[in-house]
């Protein structure tokens, strides 16, 4: 029997091939993120006009809420505080972070070299800030993402130290 070597669309024994789904699945992760900061983002710009904030605020004050929590009320006090123009600005970081995920996320998804350390580095660099965030107000939600970017840093970083075949 003569053995004939499998064409390059199916999955072989290579580094590459065996995690190939966790690298789509961190991809889209990222992709999901920057989709969710675009909407964000957007939202954001909606509130660059005073008036804006203002029915936002008055719809807030009349909406009927179990607000224990007083969430409502932050909330209220936060618009009412901030502004027109810090929203402009809070949208614009909103839509560079979703740019970063965006290039992450395809770059992973495309299985790129240059993505995964491009992620290591950009996720890893965020760590920091995680973590002084957790113990300064901790919450599960917060130790949660804290716990995921740590495992996708370390998941990417061994990744990226194998050697690596020129990819098609």
């Amino acid at each position: 029997m003569s053995r004939h070597p499998l064409p390059h669309n199916q999955d072989d024994d290579s580094p590459e091939s065996r995690h190939r789904f966790g690298l789509r699945l961190i991809a889209a992760y990222k992709i999901v993120q920057a989709l969710a900061l675009v909407i964000a983002g957007a939202a954001a710009f909606q509130l660059h006009r005073q008036r804006t904030i203002d029915e936002l605020v008055d719809w807030l004050e009349h909406l009927s809420m179990g607000d224990t929590g007083g969430l409502r009320h932050h909330l209220i006090d936060a618009l009412a505080q901030w502004g027109p123009g810090r929203f402009v600005a809070i949208g614009a970081i909103a839509l560079a972070y979703a740019a970063l995920f965006l290039t992450e996320g395809i770059g992973l998804w495309l299985r790129r070299h240059w993505a995964e350390w491009f992620t290591v580095i950009a996720t890893g660099s965020l760590i920091p800030v995680e973590l002084y965030e957790l113990l300064r107000e901790p919450s599960w939600i917060k130790l949660a993402v804290l716990a995921g970017n740590v495992a996708i840093v370390v998941y990417l970083a061994r990744i990226a130290m194998q050697p690596h075949r020129r990819r098609a």
